[in-house]
């Protein structure tokens, strides 16, 4: 079980908040909101994806990625995980199966050695049941 007050957010959701995306649901934002004060946990790898998204033109953002980077980071309650040894070593050592996604690998062990609630949409996280999924 994740810790209370403690999330990790996948790279969709993460960019949703910054940007106020209706694809965030509100008892997401809410409870985002909730955390001003710190445990919204941003796993280093979502820095990479939203530049390949933003090269690759699968993303709109109304400032230059530096910028937004910027902005979403200094958002209340956000801190950026690096990907430590431990984190590394766990999205390799992931328990039952997983797919090969190394962003997604990152993302769930960023969760799980963060005792962490992980809110993400992705069905294929969504369905592996060895990380804490956030559901309100």
């Amino acid at each position: 079980m994740g810790r209370p007050g403690q999330v990790v957010l996948d790279t969709h959701k993460w960019i949703y908040w910054v940007q106020g995306d209706p694809k965030l649901p509100l008892f997401e934002a809410e409870t985002l909101k909730s955390l001003r004060n710190g445990g919204i946990f941003v796993p280093a790898i979502c820095l990479v994806e939203i530049a390949q998204l933003h090269s690759r033109g699968r993303i709109q953002l109304e400032l230059t990625l530096s910028e937004w980077f910027g902005v979403a980071l200094a958002y209340p309650g956000t801190e950026l995980v690096p990907i430590t040894p431990a984190i590394a070593n766990e999205a390799y050592s992931l328990p039952g199966s997983f797919h090969r996604d190394p962003a997604d690998r990152l993302i769930v062990a960023t969760a799980r050695v963060l005792k962490a609630e992980l809110m993400t949409d992705d069905h294929l996280i969504r369905g592996y049941p060895h990380v804490d999924i956030f559901r309100g």
